[in-house]
């Protein structure tokens, strides 16, 4: 059987015709990503009446990508940043008014905003908070979203790494010293202080965060992994501090990808106007959700038959009726439905790729490799369709983070390859979340060791097992995976036979040097725990001996190089310096830079210009198919 017919890179990389949507509070309204001015925006819709969606928003710059109703059914907000920048602004746009021009309710040069909450007990106010003050201290507000007047919750007292705001209004904080400790705290308003309740070591929590969720009764919720190697939920006594354990499971840990991805499922499933908690996300191979309330496991039952994915995006109306999901699938990305539990009544929302036939797109299977020295590497393996899985050019796709892992699910750019002919690889090698605590501190100062090393004995795996051909191997990753890249080009030389590079660390110092100051105060438990403190000459020179731009000599194999000018994580000189180096010896290198793009493109011409080439490149280098 030949592959299937080629799929353009246009068909995949595209704006969705609609996508991420979610129901209004009185469940009569849907709100969802579809295309306008050339960009996603926000668009809204009456669920039971036949008039046309409406754009309430009009951004033409670049893609909305977050974007919440308000329990005000006359407001909706979003964040936009610039270019880029992550130095988000809360936006309001007008539903009575869908041709008003959107308001900026933060209008601070350079300051980034979060949003916290919106009570539902105050209809037409949000809490934020912002560094406006301050760049690396971030300020609790109240914004009046009608009228945009912004009133001063609490200042940082200087030491506060994040804050929540609790269900009664109180707020909480969690706070890092020097060596990496984390401390939860309550805030004392009366006496302007913080009171701790709960310690955690903060070699557990690379990234310094775990899920926090306010309870009804004054509490928290949070994932805790204290005293064992998987992360459970715990509740966390408001005064005391007693941590009770609520839900865990025996072998899985919490699906935290969303606290690193925002746009992805959050791994706490709240009740909407209670707050209960009333489930648990849990991701293996695949995901696995534990219901905590007997009303929502009705729901959860009926929303599984919808679909073989997995559940992904939720939300529901203020009563738990009516409620909104979509799927996550290899081959059917984001098929939404709406489910109303009182009739028990369901229908398909719309599918955002709706052109994309799943039969003609490749199942992702879990696989599971031994490194060298014995380590289980979960990993993913996506086939191509209609053609024998022997000697096959493969590409080794490497994950960001490195705090973080690959999942199942539908990946354009795994769809892309796996049409063009190449095996898929993806490794969730040591270091990678989601797979214990030990698993990521087995990477503890092994960048360009064993975390490499993973990678090369999963792809000595792929040969031995006669998949790929070991003449036609590349390697392409973003973030840290573009640093994986440029590892396995210079410590590694001989492996590859072509090379892409996305917004990837070439100097691991002037990486940690460049990044943002709301960043640099808390990088003892990953950068420095992991890698080294460049304050320090000894660690400064193992630091150098790890970055690929001191060995660029050992490059000679083919590479393409894409940055975000925007770039606010892995600044464009790490691009710069390394094409400058190559160039300056003769060596050809290919250099995608955009200057309205950031840590990843996100405007769709950008990201069609980038398969586009990375199609074409690893045809040339690889001999695999093009559209042309």
């Amino acid at each position: 059987m030949p592959l299937p017919n080629i799929i353009t890179v246009e068909e995949f990389f595209d704006s969705p015709v609609r996508a991420a949507a979610k129901i209004s509070p009185d469940g009569s309204r849907l709100a969802f990503l579809a295309p306008s001015n050339g960009r996603l925006n926000v668009w809204v819709e009456d669920l039971d009446g036949d008039a046309p969606a409406r754009a309430v928003t009009a951004d033409a710059t670049r893609s909305v990508q977050m974007f919440s109703w308000t329990t005000d059914p006359r407001w909706l907000i979003y964040l936009q940043d610039n270019g880029g920048d992550e130095r988000w602004h809360l936006l309001r746009a007008d539903l009575d008014d869908p041709g008003a021009p959107a308001v900026d309710l933060t209008p601070f040069d350079g300051a980034t905003t979060f949003l916290m909450d919106l009570p539902i007990a105050r209809p037409g106010i949000a809490i934020i908070s912002t560094n406006a003050r301050k760049v690396d201290e971030f300020d609790v507000f109240e914004v009046d979203i009608a009228t945009g007047a912004l009133t001063e919750i609490e200042r940082n007292p200087g030491n506060v790494a994040g804050w929540v705001y609790g269900a009664d209004g109180s707020l909480y904080a969690s706070t890092q010293d020097a060596a990496g400790a984390i401390a939860l705290c309550r805030w004392d308003s009366a006496a302007r202080e913080l009171r701790p309740i709960a310690e955690f070591d903060g070699i557990d929590y690379p990234l310094g965060v775990f899920p926090i969720v306010p309870a009804p009764d004054g509490g928290l919720w949070l994932g805790s992994n204290r005293g064992g190697d998987l992360t459970r939920v715990v509740h966390v006594d408001g005064a005391t501090g007693a941590q009770t354990e609520v839900d865990a499971h025996p072998t899985l840990d919490l699906d935290t990808t969303g606290l690193v991805a925002p746009t992805l499922p959050q791994p706490l499933i709240v009740d909407p106007r209670s707050g209960e908690l009333l489930g648990v996300r849990y991701l293996g191979e695949r995901q696995e959700i534990h219901a905590l309330d007997p009303d929502f496991g009705e729901v959860l039952t009926a929303l599984r038959a919808l679909s073989d994915g997995d559940i992904g995006a939720l939300s529901s109306d203020l009563d738990g009726n009516r409620w909104v999901v979509s799927f996550v699938h290899d081959r059917d990305p984001g098929a939404t439905h709406l489910y109303d539990r009182r009739t028990g009544e369901s229908r398909l929302l719309f599918r955002p790729f709706p052109h994309l036939d799943p039969a003609r797109l490749a199942p992702m299977s879990p696989v599971t490799i031994t490194a060298r020295d014995g380590r289980a590497l979960p990993s993913y393996l996506t086939l191509p369709v209609g053609v024998e899985a022997r000697g096959l050019p493969l590409v080794l796709l490497v994950h960001g983070g490195p705090w973080f892992r690959d999942t199942w699910g539908y990946h354009g750019e795994v769809q892309l390859l796996a049409n063009r002919g190449y095996a898929v690889l993806q490794v969730n090698f040591r270091g990678s979340t989601g797979y214990g605590k030990a698993h990521t501190q087995a990477g503890i100062g092994e960048l360009a060791g064993a975390m490499h090393d993973d990678l090369i004995d999963a792809v000595e795996w792929s040969v031995a097992e006669g998949i790929a051909d070991r003449k036609r191997l590349a390697i392409f990753g973003g973030s840290y995976g573009g640093y994986a890249t440029l590892v396995g080009v210079t410590f590694t030389p001989d492996v590859f036979a072509a090379a892409i590079d996305y917004v990837g660390i070439s100097s691991l110092p002037n990486f940690m040097a460049t990044l943002p100051e709301i960043a640099r105060p808390y990088l003892a438990n990953n950068w420095f725990r992991y890698v080294g403190d460049p304050s320090d000459p000894e660690q400064l020179a193992d630091m150098l001996a790890r970055s690929p731009i001191t060995r660029v000599d050992e490059i000679r194999t083919p590479l393409l190089v894409v940055q975000g000018a925007n770039d606010p994580r892995v600044v464009q000189a790490e691009s710069d310096n390394l094409v400058a180096a190559l160039r300056e010896r003769g060596v050809e290198v290919e250099y995608l830079l955009k200057a309205d793009e950031g840590h990843g493109f996100v405007n769709p011409e950008n990201t069609i210009e980038l398969f586009r080439a990375t199609e074409r490149f690893l045809a040339e280098h690889l001999g695999g198919r093009t559209a042309s």
